[in-house]
């Protein structure tokens, strides 16, 4: 299979990279200026003007599918205006610019795009599967409009599976990696009440979610998450527990907004959403990390 893979250079992009060539796809990376390919194929694009290289794309052939998986990281820096205003131009655009060019081709190619659990927005202790009426906030918006862009490519006759990712667990990057080092040093502790419900999945499970929903030609919302909802203080006493370290301290809701800010604090640490990834586990999928003890094994191994 010939797989097109958009922001081939993140966590999740580089470990879907190296288990699409694993088992033997062509891999067809599109790179933005500055950014180098992890494979020997390469399609120039700039998502942020909105070009992509037309006659790249035609040099690297028919493509089977494309996984789209480029935005600005939603947490790595406090949410201003223009911080905000790039992470949702960062994803719209760029998926804007990707089916267009898609949308052109003679033999349409499945598309994975991304998408996110924020999609729900904070949901207090609801269960939520892909059912669930979208919800209230910025980053409920910023995926709304995500995945209509992506959408939008089933009117030029594609298909079209959208990837809502919750917390991906590994200790190289994302939120987890952040907290390692306090937690290791035995000041870590849960984040406001701890009441909060996350919905983390490992990378590995991840990875193995995304060529799932691929080679099942799944279509529509797809929840990547573990089976396994757990709260914040849960997940707090695990970690803690895994780093063989004590978990006493709690860091208190206005200190919290004080570092990511009022709102990113609100929707990015201290909001609940407890979602379940119906569509995989009644595809017949099976997670290698069904629930959090094995989620942080998981993220801890060296690899």
């Amino acid at each position: 299979m010939r797989v097109g893979v958009t922001g081939s250079t993140g966590l999740i992009g580089r470990a879907l990279v190296k288990a699409l060539q694993a088992r033997g796809d062509e891999v067809v990376t599109f790179v933005r200026p500055g950014s180098h390919s992890t494979s020997t194929r390469a399609v120039a694009w700039d998502p942020a003007a909105g070009t992509l290289s037309s006659a790249e794309l035609d040099s690297a052939g028919p493509l089977d599918a494309v996984i789209h998986l480029a935005g600005a990281g939603i947490g790595e820096r406090r949410w201003s205006a223009a911080r905000k205003r790039e992470i949702l131009v960062s994803r719209v655009r760029s998926t804007a610019t990707l089916v267009a060019s898609l949308s052109q081709r003679a033999t349409k190619p499945f598309l994975l795009s991304a998408s996110a659990v924020g999609y729900y927005g904070p949901r207090g202790d609801e269960t939520l599967d892909e059912t669930s009426p979208r919800g209230r906030g910025f980053l409920s918006d910023v995926c709304v409009a995500w995945e209509d862009e992506a959408t939008r490519y089933t009117k030029a006759g594609g298909v079209v599976a959208l990837a809502r990712t919750g917390i991906v667990l590994d200790r190289r990057g994302g939120a987890l990696a952040k907290q390692l080092a306090l937690f290791r040093l035995g000041l870590g502790g849960r984040l406001g009440s701890g009441r909060q419900w996350l919905s983390p999945i490992s990378l590995r499970d991840e990875v193995a979610a995304l060529l799932w929903i691929l080679d099942h030609r799944l279509e529509g919302p797809v929840n990547l998450t573990g089976p396994d909802p757990v709260t914040n203080r849960r997940f707090t006493g695990a970690l803690a527990k895994s780093l063989r370290r004590p978990a006493f301290f709690a860091v208190p809701a206005f200190a919290l907004s004080i570092v990511l800010g009022r709102e990113g604090a609100k929707e990015l640490v201290l909001t609940s959403q407890r979602v379940l990834p119906k569509v995989l586990t009644d595809s017949g999928f099976v997670f290698s990390d069904p629930d959090i003890d094995t989620e942080i094994a998981s993220a801890l191994e060296e690899h």
